[in-house]
């Protein structure tokens, strides 16, 4: 019993961790909804996006994510609106997540109509379910070995998006408050969410009329744990292929690619070369994505939509 009871405390402290670890993705500058409300409808047509991440392959318990996603712009309207949905499973732990997110849009130039500024909002909810009957215990007469822990929080976030023709800056807040996580009646659970900050900034350099890169950034800033960074350089050729690479502080270097099948579909693909520990036990990590995009006549007619670079 007292070796169980350790064990459970272990994993409650683990998931202290997890909950102050919100998914992380290497694709993200192709879905800015992942970290910002404010990029709602930014893109004025209609736009989904589906990513994958399978993290830290071969490694027992490793997380793996899907998220899907789809936001518009309006004709008449400075308005944006879209959702967030995300499946998040690491270890004996399964999390639902969706948000609606809302924008609003002011133009700051009446002759650059390229440069604005958004502030968005987003509001839904997290179901993390914990099966504790996954474990393997010591002994079967203690409670927790049939215990399947499930708890529902609501969250909110804001966040704010400036963009010109070639440049794009952005800090967000996407989850504001520090739910509890667990609420187990016979042990005193400390796991809750843990705040983000995130900055994010890129820029477009046109090199020839067939090459551009661009170089981008994002800082994370967590309560109680320390900054991290990413830096990423994308090098766009022809409008049609992205090739690029990243460097993720004290974790991991990633490889990057991105492809515009037609002026509706594009896909990426990334691995992440593991710098750490954790690279001697795991063979990387995957992450696919695949996006859609089309003008809807009745809302984006007669539209200019910005470039996907």
């Amino acid at each position: 019993m007292k070796k169980y009871l350790v064990i459970i405390l272990g994993v409650v402290v683990w998931a202290n961790s997890y909950a102050q670890q919100r998914p992380i993705h290497s694709l993200y500058m192709f879905d800015p909804l992942l970290l910002n409300p404010a990029y709602a409808g930014t893109q004025v047509q209609l736009s989904g996006t589906a990513i994958y991440r399978n993290q830290w392959v071969n490694f027992p318990g490793a997380p793996k994510t899907f998220t899907a996603s789809a936001h518009s712009g309006f004709r008449k309207s400075p308005v944006g609106v879209g959702f967030l949905a995300t499946n998040d499973k690491i270890g004996i732990h399964s999390e639902n997540s969706l948000y609606l997110l809302y924008s609003y849009k002011i133009q700051l130039s009446q002759f650059d109509k390229s440069s604005s500024i958004s502030f968005g909002l987003q509001g839904g909810f997290n179901n993390l379910k914990s099966d504790f009957t996954k474990l393997n215990p010591k002994d079967l007469a203690d409670p927790f070995a049939s215990v399947v822990e499930r708890n529902m929080s609501w969250n909110f976030g804001a966040g704010v998006y400036y963009r010109k023709k070639t440049f794009y800056a952005g800090l967000s807040i996407p989850y504001i408050m520090n739910n509890k996580v667990m609420d187990l009646e016979d042990l005193t659970s400390i796991a809750k969410q843990s705040r983000y900050y995130y900055l994010t900034m890129g820029y477009t350099h046109k090199v020839s009329p067939n090459l551009k890169i661009v170089p981008s950034t994002l800082i994370r800033v967590q309560e109680t744990a320390p900054l991290s960074f990413d830096a990423n350089l994308i090098v766009v050729i022809h409008e049609t292929v992205g090739l690029g690479g990243s460097y993720r502080l004290g974790d991991s270097m990633v490889g990057m690619f991105e492809l515009q099948l037609n002026e509706n579909f594009h896909v990426g693909y990334a691995y992440d070369f593991t710098t750490s520990d954790i690279r001697l036990y795991s063979n990387g990590t995957h992450e696919i994505m695949i996006n859609y995009r089309i003008k809807v006549s009745k809302w984006h007619k007669g539209i200019e939509c910005p470039s996907y670079w």
